[in-house]
């Protein structure tokens, strides 16, 4: 309507014109609102709307029973991983999270062959958890070089499909390996990746083990396993931030930086197993690069007030609190039997309604609970190792008194 007309218009006519105005300036609104949204989701690796399915799994033992589940939420791809053993062998069960970062290879290499590296260990078959955990963590980098790494993460990152691996590796001949001055089951291989340093790409680790009443962690990123005891949440692991102390003093030792609290400006984590490219410093062991797979190991002396463990990917503790997800856990367990569900429940209570911000990572999740009796224990026990001196151990002994926690140190 022109403006001379619009002058000597009526006011039902001024009212209607108003009314369609805004319908205009509404419209132009949820259609900027959706360019944003694509342009947002296509640059950040998000979708434009959230992949709900789960993949869950429910299991036990005398000793213990479990659930787990796995949700792929607003990102563009799947990018954890897990591993579930509540029989490793006859004494001992296992459990992992690892949340990839730059692709699934790294998450899923690690979920096939970790545990397995635990167990081949000459440390697990003399009762030492802790070393070979710290051992097995290690070993991954080790394994993910040359043109048998190369081979293995093309195959679990979908780059090469399995008939063209198992070709490739008939081609290149096998042989046995060795690895830190014993036969290793590792054959490596040669061929045009045998050269291959090892993946960009990286992930988390985060491994709970228990045998008998002894319950050892062992971690290295921002995954996370939680014990609850009696109701009251203790982190058994350390989220680890280039921020901290600990990882920041290593990473500018190692020649590195940090930029807006990224290694590099570039990664938000200060451990990792993978990302190769950062731990190119031929000086300097395995344990002292700028990122490190190097783990810090927690054993915990178990009693008849724990009752249960959790272990989750970032994509949960961004959302909540471990004292927060152990309060849900507890009240879900008054009227749901399935671990998996609660674990289900718990992925959409975080999943955020829109994409952006938190609630929009994959999600991972595992819960394992305690069947009683166990013996019972009077202290919650870290034997801690430190990452900086490897080859030395120093223990934090625990008190808990009614939800407060002293730590005693020994060296």
């Amino acid at each position: 309507m022109p403006l001379c007309c619009l002058l000597s218009s009526s006011d039902d006519e001024r009212t209607e014109l108003d009314g369609n105005i805004d319908e205009y300036v509404n419209v132009q609104t949820v259609v900027h609102a959706q360019i944003f949204l694509v342009v947002f989701s296509k640059r950040w690796g998000y979708l434009s709307s959230p992949k709900t399915e789960k993949a869950s799994e429910d299991g036990e033992n005398h000793k213990l029973r479990y659930g787990l589940s796995s949700m792929q939420g607003w990102r563009a791809t799947m990018e954890d991983a897990h591993a579930a053993y509540p029989d490793l062998d006859s004494s001992t069960s296992f459990f992992g999270v690892y949340d990839g970062h730059g692709g699934k290879a790294v998450a899923k290499f690690c979920a096939k062959y970790l545990h397995q590296q635990v167990l081949a260990h000459v440390a697990y078959s003399a009762g030492d958890l802790g070393t070979s955990a710290q051992k097995a963590f290690l070993r991954m980098d080790e394994m993910m070089r040359g043109q048998r790494g190369w081979r293995e993460l093309a195959i679990l990152g979908n780059k090469i499909d399995k008939v063209s691996g198992m070709i490739e590796g008939l081609i290149w001949s096998p042989r046995v390996g060795e690895a830190n001055g014993h036969v290793d089951n590792w054959s490596s291989e040669e061929g045009p990746h045998s050269d291959f340093l090892g993946p960009n790409a990286g992930s988390t680790a985060c491994v709970a083990m228990i045998r008998n009443n002894q319950l050892v962690v062992a971690n290295a990123g921002d995954s996370r396993c939680v014990i609850s005891r009696k109701g009251q949440a203790y982190n058994l692991s350390k989220d680890h931030k280039p921020d901290l102390e600990v990882e920041r003093d290593r990473i500018l030792k190692a020649g590195g930086f940090i930029q807006i609290g990224r290694v590099n400006g570039s990664l938000n984590l200060a451990r990792a197993i993978g990302d190769a490219e950062f731990k190119q410093n031929k000086s300097l062991p395995a344990e002292k690069q700028i990122i490190t797979a190097n783990p810090d190991i927690n054993t915990v002396e178990l009693c008849n007030d724990d009752e249960f463990l959790v272990l989750a990917c970032d994509g949960i503790w961004d959302c909540m609190s471990s004292q927060q997800l152990v309060d849900y856990v507890r009240e879900q367990l008054n009227t749901e039997t399935k671990l998996s569900v609660i674990c289900e429940k718990v992925f959409d209570r975080c999943l955020a309604p829109i994409v952006g911000g938190e609630g929009c990572d994959n999600m991972t999740m595992i819960i394992v609970q305690f069947k009683k009796p166990i013996n019972p224990g009077a202290t919650l026990e870290q034997q801690s190792r430190s990452s900086d001196q490897p080859s030395e151990t120093s223990a934090n002994t625990v008190k808990i008194n009614e939800g407060s926690m002293e730590t005693e140190e020994k060296n």
